[in-house]
């Protein structure tokens, strides 16, 4: 039996979102430049997208590129905001047919300009797809996603306009950048490391981890098969005991 057909249509998480990491080290393998490992990274997220959009999964969000990356070498910035132009802009005709929805969390405003108008166009340009999200978190830092919302919050009851008393985990969920966006049930990462990096800290309370030593240029259909498959197999209790649960 393949992989794909023990998957159980039933229990499929409805997000998953993915720490795509590994680019530079594949590259190092190659004897390559970082960059190489990057753009080979692309056909990783076109085969991740296009399988969980067979499945039938409702929203799938992969960690682009964050906060924290500005601090890399300038070359590498500089190539990774142009691979981002290039791939917005000739997935945009692929996303289209397939129906997805293209959506970006993140201080999206602090992008090259050029980087942010292609991300705004291939937004509005697939809005009205249903099949399936893709959530690109750029520019992205949970640390950060959370502090806004807690400013924003504090502005609000500042102004009268909420009290401290009325604020709870909905309120708090709805100020932050995945409003209307249900919490991943599953969250992957490659490249061997078991680390969360500043990710959706948040929304993942509740999901399963799932770690592969896989780095992300290779990371193919069968991967997330095997991370869907191993995250079905699990006992999820959410404080729970199991008889409770089942």
């Amino acid at each position: 039996m393949d992989l794909k057909s023990r998957i159980n249509r039933e229990k499929l998480p409805h997000h998953i979102a993915v720490i795509m990491d590994g680019n530079g080290r594949w590259a190092k393998q190659q004897g390559k430049p970082r960059v190489f490992g990057h753009r080979n990274g692309v056909k990783a997220v076109r085969e991740t997208t296009e399988a969980a959009a067979e499945l039938g999964v409702k929203y799938l969000t992969l960690y682009a590129f964050s906060t924290e990356n500005w601090n890399r070498p300038k070359l590498e910035v500089n190539a990774l905001m142009a691979l981002l132009v290039e791939t917005i802009r000739s997935e945009i005709k692929t996303l289209n047919e397939n129906g997805i929805r293209l959506q970006a969390i993140g201080d999206l405003e602090k992008l090259p300009a050029r980087s942010f108008k292609e991300l705004m166009n291939a937004i509005e340009n697939t809005r009205h797809n249903t099949r399936m999200t893709l959530i690109l978190a750029l520019n992205y830092s949970a640390k950060w996603e959370i502090m806004k919302a807690v400013k924003d919050l504090a502005g609000l009851v500042e102004q009268g306009k909420l009290t401290a008393d009325a604020i709870d985990e909905d309120t708090f969920a709805d100020a932050l950048s995945t409003r209307g966006i249900p919490d991943p049930e599953l969250l992957i990462r490659t490249s061997g490391e078991t680390r969360i990096s500043n990710f959706l800290l948040w929304q993942i309370a509740y999901s399963e981890l799932y770690f592969t030593p896989t780095f992300w240029p290779d990371f193919r259909k069968e991967d997330l098969y095997k991370a869907i498959i191993d995250y079905q197999d699990r006992e999820r209790r959410f404080g729970k005991i199991s008889e409770q649960a089942n």
